[in-house]
């Protein structure tokens, strides 16, 4: 694992982003792991601005999401989808057509098992973005004493509703529950690339760095066992 730490947001954003715009750059045609989430919308920033620049083509780049919550219209505004309109498909040259997020088709079993289907035709990402819980959960994989490999629906922890509280009118709004890419889906990647913004994702790195085990109960661990692996974070999660 590659550890980098920033001194601000806005350079861990910035250093985000050079690593995503090399391997597109150098693929043209990359496949990227995509995560959601105030932690990469300075990233995504920075990924427009170089767009608009000139310095990065999206129209071969395909995409594949780690998560949507269940029961929420990708029309809402809330909607995972609605906010990668808004921060990056919207604001580049990428054919919509090979973005993908998981959706509910028929029943959740249904809507499982065909975004398994998708991620397995899509095959190994170049890239896969991945934000971090404060309680060290990875997408929506909360600690457990078990993990789910593939594609799941994921009934989410009180802290992290409460989290996620902020981008909805109330606590009672948030959704209950999430479907989620696996752990074997999320490190069928060439690259993991992971940030951490903020003081209440202290803990949860602090945990990490100091621990050589690999734990259910802190999802975060299986990080260290990706062969690729940058942890980019700013110096409020590093040091508190």
């Amino acid at each position: 694992m590659k550890l980098i730490v920033c001194d601000s947001y806005d350079e861990m954003s910035k250093k985000a982003a050079e690593i995503v715009s090399d391997v597109i750059n150098e693929n043209p045609s990359a496949i990227l792991g995509l995560a959601t989430g105030s932690t990469p919308e300075g990233m995504y920033k920075e990924l427009v601005e170089a767009y608009k620049d000139g310095k990065l083509d999206f129209s071969k780049v395909s995409t594949v999401n780690l998560d949507e919550y269940v029961g929420i219209d990708p029309s809402n505004p809330q909607s995972y989808q609605s906010f990668m309109n808004e921060n990056l498909f919207d604001r580049v040259n990428i054919n919509k057509e090979n973005t993908h997020l998981p959706k509910e088709i028929g029943s959740l079993e249904e809507s499982v098992k065909a975004y398994d289907k998708l991620l397995a035709e899509i095959g190994q990402r170049d890239l896969q973005l991945l934000g971090i819980g404060p309680n060290g959960h990875i997408a929506f994989n909360e600690p457990d004493e078990k993990l789910n490999m593939h594609t799941s629906i994921i009934d989410l922890k009180d802290e992290t509703i409460e989290a996620n509280s902020r981008f909805f009118d109330s606590k009672d709004d948030v959704p209950k529950q999430a479907m989620s890419m696996g752990m074997a889906d999320i490190f069928n990647s060439k690259t993991l690339l992971v940030l951490a913004s903020g003081k209440n994702k202290h803990k949860a790195v602090e945990k990490f760095m100091h621990t050589d085990k690999i734990e259910t109960l802190f999802p975060m661990s299986f990080i260290n066992l990706h062969p690729n692996c940058y942890l980019i974070v700013d110096k409020d999660a590093y040091q508190g």
